[in-house]
């Protein structure tokens, strides 16, 4: 086929309407490639599911096509839902040192990594798979070696996926964007945009990671005698790199608590990507050697989750950090959407055993590493696409993506609004929404992957509110008589010794259905159960107006 006729295929299976979960895919003609592989976090309703990662059913269905999967940066929204992928598909990993050192610690977590081939790239080069090169370009983020990467194909067709990104000047470890990369790219044409979105609301510039460093150190200062607990992402190696370094300069050890951030240290150091001064780490569980003013720990918890390092910290139950009064605890993190009750409680918490706690709103203690309007705007520019898809946000930061380029000068109908499994097709000649292909989400509880869909959800939320009622009755298998019971279990709808009377009563009313039942020599289960679960809700509700879960056990006997 020639390759004039080959159309560029490009859809996302994630982070498009959604927070998290990011991942695109480019086909050209018998090629694929995968952009990140992200997992996002449960919602409230998503009771007893870990993690939402995208679903792959397309990639797996075509995985002989899939010639690799290429990492923007080392964010668990872009990587975390890679060894579930690699599960169903035999395909190589292509990223930057440290992206692919922070992966590697979730290959090992599943037994994957002798077994998955990673290919380590540096920013400014170029990886062929197929017919699809894939180009890395150095862009600046809140982890180091982040790169955008531009797609192109035989045909000259060109795509620029931005990854996450911001106008940082002045960068720690002086990893300064490719913005003339990007210049050159626009000069040669770049047929489509594919830029973040999560910042499109703000108005102006983020600011510099450079700056929260001038903060900790005033923290610092001002704190000679407290110790110090700062929690932050454990993957936002600037912010560590920075907390350490004015440890460092106040003769303060360091302590790191929390699992994924002393495996995220831990890589970080052994790649050089953390400049820890000799003898200034020290293990947890030697916290208490030091007094307060020797010490800076960094955790986990900036999100107020249960089972988090400040969570539990906050409410007593860490087995190596009690709170006391004059320490002094910083949250240096902005909150994820959805978040700020859990935040508010263990921030509550804290204050409750006389902590003084500094978080975003009371003190410029965070810089987000994503890109407002005004950086967005140059990548408009230094690109000049001739189409965008606007990628990495809910509908509400698409459409006001899709806005700001109208502003720009972009004519609307070169704008695609996408959902996750439509399909953008692009030719020499124009681009067009086709079609779909399967897309949506996968909920993983435990070590499961899939187990967990819409009917195990509702019959949680459904327990959650209303509870449970078990029935067991015994039955002669030769008579279809009944020889025990009913007998009733309540579990979180009454207290049954404070409602004996209205268990009586639903006793006899299932006795009194099953007489029926057996005058009219009825003796099959599924009528049987289907008898007292009616018998059951009709007098339940009745009484209480609530609907628990209802399930019968019978015994033949």
């Amino acid at each position: 086929m020639a390759s004039k006729k080959l159309k560029l295929r490009v859809f996302s299976l994630g982070g498009l309407g959604e927070i998290g979960k990011n991942i695109t895919v480019f086909e050209y003609g018998e090629d694929i490639i995968v952009v990140d592989c992200g997992v996002s976090f449960p919602e409230d309703d998503m009771l007893g599911i870990d993690l939402v990662i995208p679903d792959f059913t397309y990639l797996i269905r075509n995985k002989d096509r899939v010639r690799g999967v290429f990492f923007t940066h080392g964010h668990e929204d872009h990587i975390g839902s890679v060894p579930y992928f690699l599960r169903e598909i035999d395909a190589p990993l292509f990223g930057t040192k440290l992206t692919l050192g922070l992966i590697d610690i979730k290959l090992r977590e599943h037994g994957l990594d002798r077994k998955t081939k990673c290919v380590c790239v540096t920013p400014g080069e170029k990886v062929q798979c197929g017919r699809i090169t894939a180009e890395f370009i150095r862009v600046t983020h809140s982890i180091p070696d982040a790169c955008a990467i531009a797609v192109s194909t035989p045909n000259n067709l060109t795509c620029v996926v931005t990854g996450d990104f911001k106008v940082d000047f002045t960068p720690i470890h002086d990893q300064k964007m490719d913005l003339q990369r990007f210049a050159e790219l626009g000069k040669r044409g770049v047929d489509l945009l594919l830029c973040e979105s999560t910042n499109v609301e703000a108005k102006g510039y983020t600011m510099s990671e450079r700056t929260v460093g001038g903060i900790f150190e005033n923290i610092f200062n001002e704190s000679r005698d407290q110790r110090l607990i700062i929690a932050t992402f454990s993957s936002n190696i600037h912010r560590i790199q920075q907390i350490i370094d004015s440890a460092a300069g106040h003769g303060r050890k360091v302590a790191v608590i929390g699992r994924s951030m002393i495996n995220t240290v831990k890589c970080a150091i052994d790649l050089n990507y953390i400049d820890a001064p000799k003898d200034i780490m020290i293990e947890p569980g030697e916290i208490k050697r030091y007094t307060d003013g020797q010490l800076v720990i960094i955790t986990t918890g900036t999100q107020g989750e249960p089972m988090s390092a400040l969570s539990r910290m906050a409410a007593s139950e860490h087995r190596l950090v009690d709170i006391h009064p004059g320490d002094k605890i910083v949250i240096s993190a902005s909150s994820i959407p959805g978040n700020e009750k859990s935040i508010g409680r263990v921030i509550n918490e804290l204050m409750k055993r006389g902590a003084e706690v500094l978080y975003e709103g009371l003190m410029d203690v965070h810089v987000s590493g994503h890109g407002k309007q005004e950086e967005i705007k140059l990548m408009h520019a230094l690109t000049s696409p001739k189409f965008l898809m606007p990628i990495h946000g809910e509908f509400r930061h698409l459409k006001r993506h899709r806005d700001l380029a109208i502003g720009l000068g972009m004519p609307k109908e070169n704008i695609f609004l996408m959902s996750i499994g439509e399909v953008l097709e692009l030719t020499p000649d124009g681009a067009k929404v086709t079609g779909t292909v399967p897309a949506g989400q996968v909920l993983v509880d435990g070590l499961g992957v899939g187990d967990v869909g819409n009917i195990v959800l509702r019959d949680r939320k459904h327990l959650s509110q209303d509870g449970l009622i078990i029935v067991v009755v015994s039955i002669d298998r030769s008579s279809g008589q009944i020889i025990a019971g009913p007998d009733i279990i309540s579990r979180g709808f009454v207290y049954v010794r404070e409602n004996e009377d209205m268990m009586d009563e639903t006793r006899k009313a299932i006795n009194e259905a099953l007489s029926r039942r057996h005058e009219r020599r009825y003796t099959e289960w599924s009528y049987i159960k289907t008898t007292i679960k009616d018998t059951v809700k009709g007098y339940v509700w009745h009484k209480t107006k609530r609907s628990p879960m209802i399930l019968p056990i019978i015994m033949e006997v």
